[in-house]
């Protein structure tokens, strides 16, 4: 394992605090990925043997998990990666022009980095943002409401070092590495800074305020009996398995179940 001391030693310290909040070292896993990601961009071999070294597994059950999720990427990517929303939404409104353009633009195409190591690109399937389409995301921020010439805009920003404000969220971008380290549990201050939700996601909201409308009752919030009914108090089932259902229903119909 080729980690400098000093490395290893901030990664040991981190994975013990991580592993710390499971009930098995196992169940760590995820961010223990992102944990070594954040080091070098990447997961790397090193980094897969340090998690099973760490959490008591195979270097191949670790490398089963990281190939298996998208978010953990096995080569370099870019300071910022820009996440492109491809998905049926996305695609109508616009996402699968404004990819072409700016993998175009940008000369790269999917998990490629530009060659100055500013910027890397993906095609991502659902940015789970549908009420802003089409949406782009970098670093797994939110930019709302894109067009072709707005992210070509914006990746030429990244890659001459302007700041960029995303559409919610914090008021200053993390880097990728520095975004891995979030994701693997350990808060950079940004939480709370800027929109959380913007006004499309919460219209349905107001307007149920504003005309008193409630959610109908579940059976959750039904009377319940304080005893359990018991297996003996149980009704039989209709007829036994296998057997067809009594009554002059027709096919394919509802009819007569009940009788």
């Amino acid at each position: 394992m080729t980690y400098g001391p000093e490395v290893r030693e901030r990664l040991e310290r981190d994975a013990k605090e991580i592993i710390g909040r499971y009930p098995r070292p196992r169940s760590a896993l995820l961010p223990m990925l992102h944990l070594v990601q954040s080091v070098e961009g990447h997961v790397t071999e090193d980094g897969i043997e340090f998690c099973a070294e760490q959490l008591g597994i195979t270097p191949a059950q670790v490398t089963g998990v990281a190939t298996f999720y998208t978010q953990y990427k096995h080569a370099p990517v870019g300071e910022y990666h820009v996440g492109v929303c491809i998905n049926t939404l996305c695609a109508v409104m616009g996402g699968d022009q404004i990819w072409q353009e700016l993998s175009e633009h940008a000369g790269v195409g999917h998990d490629e980095a530009t060659p100055d190591g500013k910027v890397s690109l993906e095609r991502i399937e659902c940015n789970a943002a549908c009420d802003f389409a089409p949406v782009m995301m970098v670093n797994w921020e939110f930019f709302d409401n894109m067009t072709p010439e707005k992210a070509k805009r914006l990746v030429d920003d990244l890659r001459s070092g302007k700041q960029v404000l995303p559409s919610r969220g914090p008021e200053s971008l993390a880097t990728w590495k520095e975004a891995s380290r979030v994701l693997a549990g350990f808060p950079d201050g940004r939480a709370g800074e800027g929109v959380q939700a913007g006004p499309e996601s919460l219209r349905g909201l107001k307007l149920a305020q504003e005309r008193g409308w409630e959610a109908p009752r579940t059976d959750v919030d039904r009377e319940r009996p304080e005893e359990p009914v018991k297996a003996e108090e149980m009704a039989e089932p209709p007829q036994e398995p296998g057997k067809p259902i009594g009554g002059d229903a027709k096919p394919g119909s509802q009819e007569g179940r009940n009788k």
